[in-house]
């Protein structure tokens, strides 16, 4: 048996410490842990909530304007406030030109190497290259680009300087796609460094600026003097270059990948799935959400009704006080050690993650694209139903194969495209509601010493399930609390014995080598973990510790 350590894991958002058992060339058990003490809950305490949405984008350098979301609907519901139509949609176009950005960024820059050869990419024929591409692509290159593609790559790879293709486990024998293959997904890869810049823009054009964008406030939204024909129709060229994007190269080469790779969609599944839903369409919530709200459990294609009160927080694992589950609304963040601040890991028998445990009904949830995709496909969502059946009839497999590593990284695929058609038919119920004369967005409401209250902001992001929590108290914040997407997904082991969704991901997962732990890093990357290179591989049997840098 061999005890394989990741840490931190590369190419995510914050740290992360992966620990498995091998045995048998299977992992055996798993261990997900986060080594990074967050605390801003503990920032809030006694700060005007009016403050909160600014403060809590900064839990996160990518997905900030979420952060912003939730915290807005939280004191919205705390002060009992209704927004108007236009600030709705305006969040909704926000929202949704965020989540094209991540899912983007996500496939070609954070999770493609785990399934693409670079270096194989340099014995590819440019000619065969180029068939290759006319046959799986919407967006096929000649011969002569595949030609200088290839020369840039081998100046790239001669130079020394590889960058962030440098490091990695190139010729792992669990890489499968043909040179030709990997050619042209390096030139993806290159051309989504330059889209996600245009996907980031858009979401600028309605946020001020991004990331930690300015246009949300509770009440509404601050983009009245940007509410004119110039904004909107800028909005809708880009909206509809991104889908293009999409359905001519995102989804082809996560087909091409899928198709490959058939045997990971037997591989890093889980059976429980929570979706808060988002997107409001109408005042009326959730009724009105475009992504449903609900719950799956034990592998069944049956919708569960959502109840948040049965969502609670567990730290028998985790380095924090507290020896009960307790729900976010009346959560405690308080760390077992002033000097674990600093950076030190506390010596606690069982606890090995700053990350808390959340369960719903005592269960552990994936939360994610995948969760959306499965909730919207059961609960009646037209397009995400079309969408998911036209992908697992090309790839000829059934919807158990969506219960996987690779159904989770195809999930994302289509959520995009379904998100980003979506965002169109937006754009026009907003130009609707100009021409009827309706400018609305922002609604008055009263804060002061005498206001209290008591309010949840939940919405499905990017990475999954998001909530926050307020309580207010003569007018300030008393307590908050922030569950986040890879809070459920990465949370350690809870007192019921119930391993995290990435935790429970990884057993069975075959690896090849101990030493190269490639499928790993496959699964764990297929949860888009937010938590940023090095590996440290220890074998029990000869308490060799091997040093590796990862890409």
């Amino acid at each position: 048996m061999a005890r394989v350590v990741v840490d931190p894991i590369p190419r995510i958002e914050g740290h992360l410490r992966i620990e498995v058992e091998v045995q048998n060339g299977k992992v055996k058990d798993a261990w997900s842990s986060g080594t990074l003490f967050r605390g801003l809950e503990i920032i809030l305490q006694g700060r005007d909530p009016r403050d909160a949405h600014l403060i809590t984008q900064r839990s996160c350098g990518v997905c900030t304007l979420v952060h912003s979301l939730a915290s807005v609907r939280a004191v919205e519901d705390a002060l009992k406030v209704t927004i108007p139509p236009n600030a709705r949609i305006i969040r909704n176009l926000t929202h949704a030109a965020q989540n094209m950005h991540d899912h983007h960024v996500h496939f070609y820059q954070l999770c493609a190497l785990d399934w693409v050869d670079v270096v194989s990419a340099l014995s590819a024929d440019p000619k065969k290259a180029a068939d290759f591409s006319e046959k799986v692509s919407g967006r096929p290159q000649s011969k002569k680009y595949y030609e200088g593609l290839k020369g840039k790559l081998k100046a790239f790879v001669d130079s020394g300087q590889l960058g962030p293709f440098a490091n990695a486990y190139w010729g792992h024998p669990a890489y499968k796609l043909p040179p030709e293959a990997n050619l042209m997904a390096v030139g993806h890869y290159l051309d989504n460094l330059r889209n996600q810049v245009l996907v980031a823009q858009t979401t600028a054009l309605w946020g001020a600026k991004n990331p930690h964008l300015q246009g949300h406030l509770p009440g509404g939204v601050t983009v009245i003097e940007q509410m004119n024909v110039d904004r909107i129709a800028d909005y809708l060229f880009r909206i509809r270059d991104h889908i293009k994007f999409i359905e001519e190269v995102y989804i082809p080469d996560v087909l091409a990948v899928a198709g490959v790779y058939k045997d990971w969609t037997k591989i890093g599944g889980n059976k429980n799935f929570l979706c808060y839903g988002d997107f409001p369409e109408g005042e009326k919530e959730p009724d009105s959400f475009y992504f449903k709200r609900g719950a799956l459990l034990d592998g069944k294609l049956e919708m569960v009704a959502f109840d948040p009160q049965k969502i609670t927080e567990d730290v028998t694992h985790a380095w924090y006080e507290g020896d009960k589950p307790l729900h976010p609304s009346v959560g405690e963040t308080k760390p077992l050690s002033g000097e674990a601040l600093g950076g030190a890991v506390p010596k606690t028998d069982g606890k090995y993650s700053w990350i808390k445990a959340p369960r719903y009904d005592g269960n552990a949830m994936e939360v994610g694209p995948l969760a959306q995709c499965l909730v919207s496909y059961v609960g009646g969502n037209k397009e995400i139903k079309e969408t998911v059946d036209g992908v697992l009839k090309k790839l000829g497999v059934g919807p158990e194969a969506l219960f996987s590593t690779v159904g989770r990284i195809g999930a994302r695929a289509i959520k995009c495209l379904v998100n980003a058609k979506r965002a169109e038919k937006w754009t026009m119920d907003l130009i609707e509601n100009i021409k009827q004369g309706d400018t609305r967005t922002f609604a008055k409401y009263k804060l002061d010493e005498s206001s209290n209250g008591m309010g949840m902001g939940l919405n499905d992001v990017a990475r999954g399930s998001l909530g926050h929590w307020v309580n207010i108290e003569k007018g300030k914040i008393k307590n908050y609390q922030q569950v986040v997407p890879s809070t459920w997904n990465l949370g350690p082991t809870s007192a019921n014995g119930k391993k995290g969704p990435v935790e429970n991901a990884l057993i069975g997962t075959p690896v090849a080598d101990p030493k190269k732990p490639l499928e790993v890093l496959r699964t764990v990357h297929s949860f888009d973990p937010c938590i940023a290179c090095a590996v440290h591989v220890i074998d029990p049997q000869t308490n060799e510790v091997y040093k590796f840098r990862v890409s």
